[in-house]
């Protein structure tokens, strides 16, 4: 902070500047009535003082950097699946809800609590085996994994998407029953677990989410996301050629790495019509 006193029987004057932020750079200047001569070397020392930053070139980098983003990373559109399907509802769910209501309903009928105690006997003799399947489907459920969909992949999917890939969105976006994780067969045989030159299933990468997108060059893509905390980027790049076989033909495979164990295998179909989809 530069101090310089004009006078001695004069109120000092104080050039306070913040080299850091031009937002707080000020000026404090607090004069008191002087000679004609003192206050010309004043201002002469004043203006000869450099100003530290040019307020006006330090608006225009900002707005250079908001304006310098890609105009193309805001033109896609997700589209949301909000329609019914089946492959929707959870057998689990439903059997369970409909075992335990016929029971408790029965209960209550058959200790005349509620209405319609002639009917409590089927209502438990039916209640009970449904309860029992229904956790038994619960059990052996395996969640579909979420998938995000743009706009123009969506339109691209029926002619630009192989037979298999549409068969793997559908497979790994609905309930399944017994299988351990998703695309169990395929990571299987790709990886192969427990074999010599494989890994242990322990290892096994799990599938996280799907993505449906178009590629640069206006191809259909639909990118595979797992989680392996056990392998590393190398583990996939050996196996590219597989992938793509085993979801072949006409796929193209591509495989990188995210962030947190993430990792992105990208089946690109080699046409954006495909005339055997139809």
């Amino acid at each position: 902070m530069p101090m310089k006193a004009i006078s001695p029987t004069s109120t000092a004057i104080i050039i306070h500047s913040h080299h850091h932020s031009v937002n707080h750079h000020r000026w404090f200047l607090s004069l008191s009535p002087r000679p004609q001569r003192q206050q010309h070397q004043h201002e002469h020392l004043t203006r000869s003082t450099p100003k530290p930053h040019s307020l006006k070139l330090t608006f225009i980098t900002k707005a250079a950097d908001s304006t310098s983003r890609p105009s193309s990373s805001v033109a896609k559109t997700i589209v949301t699946d909000d329609g019914f399907s089946f492959s929707k509802l959870s057998f689990g769910v439903i059997g369970l809800g409909v075992g335990i209501s016929l029971l408790l309903y029965g209960f209550g009928a058959y200790f005349n609590f509620l209405p319609g105690s002639e009917w409590s006997a089927i209502m438990l003799t039916y209640g009970f085996p449904l309860a029992i399947i229904g956790m038994a489907f619960k059990y052996a459920e395996l969640k579909p994994v979420p998938c995000l969909t743009y706009s123009d992949a969506q339109m691209l999917r029926e002619t630009g998407a192989t037979p298999i890939l549409k068969q793997v969105k559908s497979d790994v976006t609905r309930y399944r029953y017994g299988d351990e994780q998703h695309l169990d067969e395929a990571l299987k045989r790709i990886f192969q677990y427990g074999q010599g030159g494989g890994i242990p299933r322990r290892s096994a990468p799990i599938l996280q989410m799907i993505r449906e997108e178009v590629t640069e060059d206006g191809k259909y893509c639909l990118v595979l996301v797992f989680e392996a905390k056990a392998l590393q980027l190398l583990d996939f790049e050996q196996r590219q050629a597989k992938f793509a076989s085993f979801f072949g033909p006409g796929i193209t495979a591509e495989v990188g790495k995210g962030e947190n164990n993430i990792y992105e295998v990208r089946l690109i179909s080699n046409s954006t019509s495909n005339a055997s989809a139809s």
